[in-house]
């Protein structure tokens, strides 16, 4: 069912040269831009300093969603579906492992940690851009349809820890969240 399922979503991938150079764009700097947008929120002026915790509290779940990735890869090696005849590639091949998708870990930390700090504009917003990297890695050939399930889920995990290990209105968080 993964395969068929990544195999439809690729399906268009090399037809369309439009919507192929759109997909293969928000799979390249999708995940810079939500950086970026993230990184903006610490000069927004309402709510200044939850604002912050939530852009503080979404690098540090990106982060540790990327490290529990790597710790992952260390024991399941899936290869990716352009090399298993599942999918065409639109871009060059990656040197790693296919499961889970870093990109799709990535974007879900940042929509996880913005929506579990209550500020549903700012997750809509970031959720929709999610989405469309999660799917773009698929319509590319780059990633099975689990694997950006599975990084959406390590992403989502390591936003939770972060809610539970950084208290908003702690010592630390106070400090770091005055800085400029």
């Amino acid at each position: 069912m993964d395969a068929t399922l990544t195999h439809w979503i690729n399906a268009a991938a090399g037809l369309h040269p439009v919507l192929d150079r759109a997909m293969i764009g928000v799979s390249q700097i999708g995940v810079p831009f939500m950086v970026l947008a993230v990184v903006l929120q610490w000069w927004v002026k309402t709510d200044r300093y939850h604002v912050r915790h939530a852009a503080l509290s979404a690098g540090l779940a990106f982060l540790l969603g990327l490290a529990i990735n790597q710790f992952i890869l260390l024991f399941v090696h899936r290869i990716r579906p352009y090399d298993a005849g599942v999918t065409h590639l639109l871009i060059a091949p990656s040197a790693d492992w296919s499961f889970p998708s870093d990109h799709a870990t990535a974007a879900m930390a940042i929509v996880a940690a913005f929506a579990m700090q209550g500020l549903p504009r700012r997750t809509a917003a970031l959720c929709i851009l999610a989405f469309l990297i999660c799917w773009s890695r698929i319509y590319i050939g780059t990633h099975y349809l689990t694997d950006v399930i599975g990084g959406a889920v390590t992403g989502a995990f390591g936003a939770v820890v972060v809610r539970l290990a950084n208290r908003e209105n702690s010592r630390l968080d106070n400090f770091v969240t005055k800085i400029l």
